[in-house]
Formats: structure tokens, sequence, C-alpha cells
């Protein structure tokens, strides 16, 4: 059929309901009817499968679609079905079918009716699906996210790699590959690997202007600022990704317990719960799913108000297809990321144990994902010269739309040192990557630079005065600048461009952005909600709280420790809590304590807050899920059995130490513990008499001071033990 006999526009009208095609939609369309190996690179949210959808529809026989997710089809599948009323229009081959809905899926095809056929790339390698497919009307192959094809993309799967034999043997039709994201060296990969020979390659503006990037410092506070963000978007939906499925659960339960309608979606949940938690967000049941990068592949909806990534992800493909699934109707889109450096350097862990190759690629693609999260620059700048896009930051569309552009960095004139980086670059042969390039200049010896014998030239060291940190950002800069290029050949390699050598021999002004830093040693210093008071304490409540916590203990007896620990009169002065709700949240002070002695301290807040007119945090704090309360209550169930201590840490996986520690913790948030039994075969009656004194009269409960006491008379064991008996017995 040749696509100029075909009135377009009618049946998109007559099939989508759509009056008109999107951006390069049409040309894709008629270069498929005119039978054509095409290639389309058409960002998320452009309108990719229609490009495939609509001349499966009109062509004669059935076209195959590959697809590596079970989620995108069943999703594309349900979509087609319901433009048409015969239900074997769109059918999938995959492993969750079973013989009689694959007897089915066969007639259908055989007798003409199924216009689109969804399989999976293992599925198609079968030996009994290729003999029937080999006898059928097939109009063309389209390959749905090519980029899983390349050794470089983000997910790499070996049943890709084989396509181009498999199609072949099944018929000699045309291929279309489509991905939404794909770097140039990802490109050239996709082509080969599939045997296009001069596609019709179609590439879209991979710029999204409504969409807003922040990246943010990762700290301990971490979620606390989630769940502060989400508020400020209430009721919207939105996606939150994490690289490990433990802090997908870990995540969704912190936010349902704060009163945020939350599900966890990755592959470790059964296919029914994955599919109920996938359609309670698309029927808005829920707002946010919290999923690592199973989710959301071909998910198409809408209405996304919000990406926010928990973990920096391990390439920019993955970053931008994830960031992608915002704002998909053209509304507001906000994309949050959450960077740590120590986070790259478990990834980098994780990449240690692959061969040499696949390492090699993955530290490149770290390495891109570090120059996005630390640069000053727009970061959509960044993004869109990393896709081999050219953008201008003062008048393109979306042009503030990122933190950097909003709050832009200081600059300083770089001309000389851009010239130096240039002159190395083209010094060492062009033969080394930005790393290389940053130990000659600040003189650092490793094997490679010694087996070419770089540390012997003249140039070796010649950027001593600046540490590596400023010439890394320098060399982004000027590589988005245009004054260098990476070879795609030999990946990551620099090399020096015209405007590079023209800049050597004439240069002018360059103003570099002072990089962020994003320098995780600093995590410490901010405030969490556990031991660590910075300087934002309330040091008037403060006294008045120890006042409180004096009259308390005296009162009943017992030291001012046993009543309410100073870490948590710490946190008091952080948060304010004016409730007994609220003070169960607080560091160390646990339902039992609350009961106990709360009520004079949230008085006293209450009293406090009122008439200094003190602004509470809006979050006032994020309770905490709970995950301890099972092995809490395992501990209180298993002493009170009287079970040897050993064997209660064992049965848990805990180290001795590690049980105290949890032991301790119980015993000061208020729940009585009754170790007794394992104290009676350490100590005798007078020594947990004088180890008990010693505690009762004492202003403090370090353990440091009674070892210091008792001059090893005690271990560090006995001594925590009957600290733990004590604070059970008397404050409890």
């Amino acid at each position: 059929m040749n696509s100029s006999d075909l009135d377009l526009n009618g049946a998109l009208k007559k099939y989508f309901g759509f009056d008109k095609f999107k951006g390069l939609q049409e040309k894709v369309i008629r270069s498929i009817l005119n039978n054509n190996n095409t290639f389309v690179v058409m960002p998320t949210g452009g309108g990719k499968s229609l490009c495939y959808q609509l001349p499966a529809l009109v062509k004669e026989g059935t076209a195959i679609v590959v697809s590596p997710l079970i989620a995108l089809m069943k999703n594309q599948v349900d979509a087609i079905r319901g433009i048409s009323e015969n239900q074997g229009i769109a059918h999938v081959l995959n492993s969750s079918l079973n013989k009689t809905e694959v007897s089915k899926v066969m007639s259908d095809i055989e007798n003409g009716i199924t216009k689109l056929l969804y399989v999976a790339p293992e599925s198609l390698i079968k030996e009994e699906y290729v003999d029937f497919l080999k006898k059928q009307n097939i109009s063309f192959v389209a390959i749905d996210e090519a980029h899983c094809i390349s050794e470089w993309g983000h997910d790499f799967r070996p049943e890709y790699r084989n396509l181009k034999n498999i199609i072949k043997q099944i018929d000699d039709v045309p291929i279309i590959g489509l991905t939404a994201t794909a770097t140039e060296k990802v490109q050239e990969d996709i082509i080969k690997t599939l045997g296009l020979s001069n596609p019709k390659t179609f590439k879209a503006s991979f710029n999204r202007p409504n969409l807003f990037y922040e990246v943010r410092p990762k700290t301990k506070n971490i979620e606390s600022d989630i769940i502060k963000f989400i508020r400020k978007h209430q009721n919207k939906s939105g996606i939150i990704y994490c690289l490990s499925r433990k802090k997908v659960e870990e995540i969704a339960q912190v936010l349902q317990v704060n009163g945020i309608k939350a599900v966890p979606y990755h592959a470790g949940l059964d296919a029914k719960t994955r599919s109920k938690h996938q359609d309670m967000f698309l029927m808005e049941d829920i707002d946010v799913v919290v999923a690592t990068i199973a989710f959301g592949m071909g998910i198409d909806k809408p209405d996304v108000r919000f990406v926010i990534h928990h973990d920096i992800p391990k390439s920019l493909e993955s970053y931008y297809q994830e960031t992608g699934r915002a704002g998909r109707d053209g509304g507001e889109g906000y994309c949050l990321a959450f960077y740590a450096y120590k986070d790259i350097e478990k990834l980098e862990k994780f990449l240690a144990g692959k061969p040499i190759a696949e390492q090699e690629i993955g530290n490149a693609l770290l390495q891109e994902v570090v120059g996005y999260a630390e640069t000053s620059m727009s970061r959509r700048k960044y993004l869109l010269h990393y896709f081999g896009e050219e953008f201008d930051e003062v008048n393109g569309e979306g042009a503030t739309m990122d933190d950097n552009v909003r709050n832009p960095k200081k600059k300083s004139e770089a001309k000389e040192e851009l010239k130096i980086v240039l002159e190395v670059v083209t010094k060492s042969f062009q033969k080394y990557k930005a790393k290389e390039v940053v130990n000659i200049l600040i003189g650092k010896v490793n094997a490679l630079l010694k087996s070419h014998k770089t540390e012997d030239k003249d140039f070796f060291g010649v950027g001593k005065k600046h540490p590596d940190k400023y010439w890394m950002a320098l060399i982004r800069q000027a590589l988005v600048a245009g004054f260098l290029r990476k070879e795609i050949e030999e990946y990551g390699v620099i090399k020096i461009t015209k405007k590079g050598t023209d800049f050597i021999k004439n240069p002018s002004s360059f103003m570099m952005t002072e990089d962020h830093t994003y320098d995780s040693e600093n995590d410490d210093s901010i405030i969490t909600n556990t031991k660590n008071s910075g300087g934002g304490l309330d040091e008037t409540l403060m006294k008045l709280l120890k006042d409180l916590q004096k009259s308390v203990a005296k009162k009943n007896g017992v030291p001012p420790y046993a009543v309410i620990q100073e870490t948590s009169l710490e946190d008091m002065t952080l948060k304010y809590p004016v409730t007994m709700d609220e003070l169960k949240n607080i560091y160390g002070v646990g339902e039992g304590k609350a009961k106990k002695y709360g009520k004079p301290f949230v008085e006293l807040i209450a009293k406090y807050v009122e008439e200094n007119d003190i602004v509470r945090p809006d979050d006032i704090v994020v309770k905490s899920t709970g995950v301890n309360s099972s092995l809490k209550l395992f501990i209180i169930q298993n002493t009170d059995r009287k079970l040897p201590l050993m064997d209660i840490a064992k049965s848990k996986g805990l180290t001795f130490k590690e049980l105290i520690e949890e032991m301790q913790r119980i015993v000061y948030s208020g729940t009585k513990l009754n170790i007794g039994y394992c104290i009676n075969g350490l100590l005798d009656e007078e020594q947990q008499e004088e180890i008990f004194d010693y505690f009762m009269e004492t202003e403090s409960d370090r353990i440091q001071d009674a070892l210091d006491e008792f001059d090893g008379d005690y271990d560090e064991d006995e001594l925590r033990l009957m600290r733990i008996k004590f604070i059970s017995e008397v404050a409890n």
C-alpha cells in the first residue's frame, strides 16, 4: 500500500478520534506504509505508539510488536481493543498465557482478525511461535523500547540482540525501531544490531518545556523532605523512584503512616498485586506510586504531576525516561532528584562485579549522571546536549524551568584555564577520557599515564593550582559549549573540536559557572529527628524542659535521665510537640514513656509556643513506620519466655551488641523488659544491688562514667544489661 493513496487524517479520526497528528507522527506513518525500514527517536509523551498502531490497523496482515514489559503490552492491548468491537484485534503472546489462550490468539491471527500482536523478546525466540508466524501474513515488525537492544542502553537483554535473525526467519518484512531515549552511540548500535540498512530516521526534539528540573542534596532528612514536597502538591499524582525493592517498601510505608495514599511497585511483588497497584494509580484511588524502574514503561497516565528520584539513576537515559512520565498532557511536571555522591560510589561497587567492558560502559554512564547532578549550568541544556541536541538557554522554550537557572550560581572568568585544558587534550594526542585529562592537569600518575610516559611531558601537572573537581567541572562545561567532544566509537575519549582549536589561537572570555558542592560528608550536620542537634536548639525552652525533667524525677524518686533522655528534650525544642500523639513521635519517647511522664511536658511546650508566638514546623514529625515494632514485640515476648539473649539475637540475625541497643531503645521509650533471669546468671545479688544503687544516685546514665566508677569490676555488657533492668523497673 502506498501511503499517498490513503486519507491518513480520516484514518486517524476514525480509529483514534484525533483531528491532527502530533510532531513527526504523520511522516513516520507514511514511511512505514511505504514499507521502509524506519528508525524513530521520540521522547516519552510524543505519541510514539500511534506511529506503529495506525499503520498496523490500515495495512493487510498482522503487525508484530516486540515490547519488553508485560505491563506495557497489557496497557496498549486494552487501548486498541477499546477502539474495536472485536477483542481479537490486538493480542499479547507471552509467558502469562495458558494453552487455551494461546490457541485463541493463533486462530484469530489465522483468520485475519488480529492487526497487532504484542510479544516479549523471550517469547519470539520460541521455535513453536516462529514456525507458526512463518505461515502468517505479517505486515511489519515494530521493536518498541529499542534502546534495550543496545549494550549501551540501560536495560540490556540478550534476546534483543538476536532479533534481526529471528525476524529474518519469520518473513522479509520492514522493521521499525522506536525508542524514547537514545544517545548517538545507542542509535548507531540499534541500527547496526537490527540490520536496518539505510533506514528512514526520524528524531523529535528531546525538549520537554513544561518539566521543571531540580536536584537537591540528599540528607538524612530525606523522608521528611519528600513528605513536605508531596503535601505541597496535595491530591496530585506522582511517582517516586528508588533503586532497591527494600527502599521502595520502606518509603511506601512511611508515606502511608503519614497520611499519603501510596502503594509500592516492584518486580518482587506478584503479578496480581502489581497489576492492582498500577490500576489504583491509573484510576486515582491512590496519589503516589513508589517504584523501581520496573514501573512506568508505557503507563499512559497523562497527568502525573511530579516524579521524585529518591536515588539518582544509573544513567541519564533512565533519568530522562523516568522524568518523562511527568506532565505528558503538557501541564505542570516537577522532576525532583535527591543526590549524594556516596550513592554513586555504591553503584560503582555494584559494577565492580561485572565484566570489564560492561564496567567501563557503566562507569562512563555514571559519570554523566554525576555531571548532571553537580552542574550549575542550565540542567535542560546539559540534558539536551547529552542527547545531541543544542539548546538556547536564554530564549529556548522552557529555559527558566530549572533550579540552576532560577537561582544562578556565581560565575568566574576561566579563559586561561580553558586554554590550558584544550592544549593538554591536544598535546596528549586526544587519547584520554575526562578523568585522565584531569589527572594530567593536577599531576597525578597512574598506570595508564605511566604506560604512555605522559608524566615525563612538560605539560604534566600544569593545573596544580586548582583541585580535580574544578577541572572536571570545566571540562564538562567545555563539552557542552562545544570546545570539546566525546568520541562515539571509543566512548568517553575526549577530542578537540574546530571551535576548540580556534579558541587556542584566539582566546576570548569564558565565564565558568561554579559547581554546587554536594558533599556527603556534610550530611551529619543536618538536624535530623535523632541525636544531632546542630545549632537549631531553642535554648530557652531547653532550660525550662530540663528544670521540669528534674522536678518530675524528684517527685518520682528517680534520676532525671530515667524520666526522659536529654536527646529527647533536644528533639522537643526542634519540633514543639503540643499533643500526646505528637510527643509519641519524638526521638526516644514511646507510648509508655508518653503516658507515664508526658502530660506536664506537652502542657509546658503548648504554653511556651502560645506565649512566644512560635511557628511550629508544618510537618511536625515524620511518623515512623513501626518497621521495628515486630522486632520489639519479638524481644518482649521472648524475654518473657526467658529465652537466652544469644538465642534471641541469633534468630533475628543480630549481634549481641545490636540486641542490647534494641533493648535499650525499648526501655528508654517506656516499655518494661523482664531480663532479670539472664542477669542472675552473670551477677550475684550483691553485685546487682551495687550497680542498681549507682544508677539511682548518679546524674549521668553514660556507660563510660559507670566503667570509670567501677574501674574494671564489671564489663560493658554487664553494665548495659543492668542499666536496662534499672530503667525498666524504676522509670517504666
